[in-house]
């Protein structure tokens, strides 16, 4: 370090040295850096385990130095249980978009959170198919303009936008389920504290965690990641508020 310098920042031994594929802007590299910032902490490195289906987050194996499986779209959730029965003692989560986790995967979730299999779900949710051309997710709010709703989402013929946190927050087999976002610092700070609570939580052998992550798309909204974060705070946040809502009993 340079003489008169401050760290701020250091990088995690756990986040690998690359240059991620992610356009500018987009949650999904902090959210890597944050998850692997707790790994390294808790000195949970060898005993990790990922599961990263089909979607922009496809290739975070290339960023995340612990173990990783690739699921196929839609199945983390499968896996993720398969691993964790094979392998109890290791700490165990899926990395899905809402299209991933709330569409073509909604039954895998839906049923291992009723199991209370004891796994991480992180769930980001960026209100739209980003990697394959900005279309209609089941997460997408209401009059959201995309390349599949042009004149925005109709909720009388489209249905109103999932909210997952709250739908798996009622299965007795999930213990802890928060709402999060990295859209600000502050919030980041409060993001890092629940994903690391999950894993905590998983610890005990007590049910499933859910994390929400409410992100951006600033290709698939057609703005700039400034532009994509006020859409956070103005439109997103109103819709998927942020916050817990289960956790263990005291």
């Amino acid at each position: 370090m340079r003489e008169g310098y401050e760290v701020i920042y250091k990088r995690p031994k756990t986040l690998l040295n690359k240059r991620m594929h992610y356009c500018p802007g987009c949650i999904h590299g902090t959210t890597h850096k944050v998850m692997m910032e707790i790994v390294e902490e808790m000195d949970i490195q060898h005993r990790t385990v990922g599961v990263c289906p089909v979607g922009c987050s496809v290739f975070a194996y290339d960023y995340m130095d612990v173990d990783m499986q690739e699921a196929a779209h839609g199945r983390a959730a499968a896996v993720a249980t398969a691993i964790k029965r094979m392998l109890p003692d290791r700490i165990v989560f899926s990395y899905q978009g809402d299209g991933d986790l709330a569409a073509i995967g909604t039954a895998e979730t839906i049923h291992a959170c009723n199991r209370g299999e004891n796994i991480t779900f992180i769930f980001i949710n960026n209100e739209i198919y980003g990697m394959t051309g900005g279309q209609m997710a089941p997460t997408t709010l209401d009059k959201m303009k995309t390349t599949t709703s042009p004149y925005g989402r109709d909720a009388a013929t489209m249905g109103m936008p999932l909210k997952m946190t709250e739908i798996v927050s009622q299965f007795d087999g999930v213990v802890y389920a928060e709402r999060v976002s990295f859209n600000t610092p502050a919030n980041v700070r409060k993001a890092k504290k629940a994903i690391k609570k999950a894993f905590e939580i998983q610890e005990k052998k007590i049910g499933t965690t859910f994390i929400e992550v409410v992100s951006n798309c600033p290709s698939g909204w057609k703005c700039t990641p400034v532009e994509s974060m006020e859409w956070i705070k103005e439109k997103a946040l109103s819709y998927y508020p942020l916050g817990v809502f289960k956790e263990p009993e005291k």
